[in-house]
């Protein structure tokens, strides 16, 4: 291996674990050792390339424009570990998973646990632009997305279709029409996600094209709060439909000015596809759709 190739590696390994000790776990050598190749490197480019933050590693601007390369070549060097070891099965590993759209990616998580118990999951839900960012910058495995960007950087494989759905308090004289448009919904405090996130853009999108103006709204950080918001009456919320396993004491209702349904799609870096824990996962999350959903199709 050439002499840069190890520092680069131990480079994009920090980005990857989110801090020197882990990838000195993950590389099998010590912290010291995987310090000493990140400044190594940053001697030989003549600039900081990691900054220490409040939340772990952070990349400076050489950093990042050096990162997406040296995380290649660290993913390059697994394919070529496990096709060296293709004998051995599936007993262990980590997947970083990042989703918006928690239920279909719990589910798939829930799935592949059950057939592979000793493989382990880093899971992070974030808003829509969150979500896209991280997967920009290679910060995950694998991400669940709605309404993915395209980019030749990733393959996209559709799990389903959803569309927006007004959610209310069982009992509530709104439940009674069997969809509801916005200017209905908006007569009550309209409950959104977070700036950043595809339901408030595509919500706040179609308000702005009917002229119409939430006069009382109120932001939930997460499905679980709007959910909690809607139960003790504070408003009407708006999120894709079946956002959660269990309804009890929830209606959804169709919004006839939100008709549209917005592809969830399985996001994985093409260079990571062939990785064996990450193809695995692919190909279970597929068969699942094909069973349940044999007419959606990847694009």
């Amino acid at each position: 291996m050439r002499r840069n190739h190890l520092a680069l590696m131990a480079f994009a390994q920090i980005v990857r674990e989110g801090s020197f000790s882990r990838a000195a776990d993950a590389m099998g050598i010590t912290q010291s050792a995987v310090t000493q190749h990140v400044h190594k490197l940053e001697r030989q480019i003549g600039e900081k390339l990691i900054r220490r933050g409040q939340a772990g590693p952070e990349l400076t601007s050489a950093g990042r424009a050096l990162h997406e390369l040296a995380d290649r070549l660290l993913t390059l060097d697994k394919v070529i570990a496990e096709k060296m070891e293709s004998h051995r099965d599936l007993a262990q590993g980590r997947l970083t998973i990042i989703a918006n759209a928690p239920l279909p990616a719990l589910r798939l998580i829930g799935a592949y646990s059950a057939a592979y118990p000793e493989v382990q999951f880093d899971f992070t839900l974030k808003d829509w632009s969150t979500a896209m960012r991280l997967l920009r910058e290679r910060r995950a495995d694998i991400g669940v997305v709605t309404a993915p960007e395209p980019s030749d950087n990733w393959q996209c494989h559709v799990l389903e279709r959803p569309r927006y759905v007004a959610y209310m308090r069982r009992g509530d004289f709104l439940a009674e029409a069997p969809a509801l448009s916005l200017a209905q919904i908006l007569k009550r405090r309209l409950l959104l996600p977070e700036q950043g996130s595809l339901t408030r853009r595509v919500v706040c999108a179609r308000l702005e094209a009917l002229g119409l103006e939430p006069g009382r709204s109120m932001t939930t950080t997460s499905f679980p709060l709007m959910k909690e918001a809607v139960l003790h009456g504070v408003g009407v919320g708006i999120f894709l439909e079946d956002s959660t396993v269990s309804n009890e004491g929830l209606v959804m209702r169709p919004i006839s000015d939100l008709p549209e349904r917005f592809e969830t799609a399985l996001v994985i870096p093409r260079d990571r596809a062939d990785l064996r824990l990450i193809r695995s996962f692919a190909e279970m999350a597929l068969d699942a759709r094909s069973a349940n959903s044999p007419d959606v199709a990847c694009p």
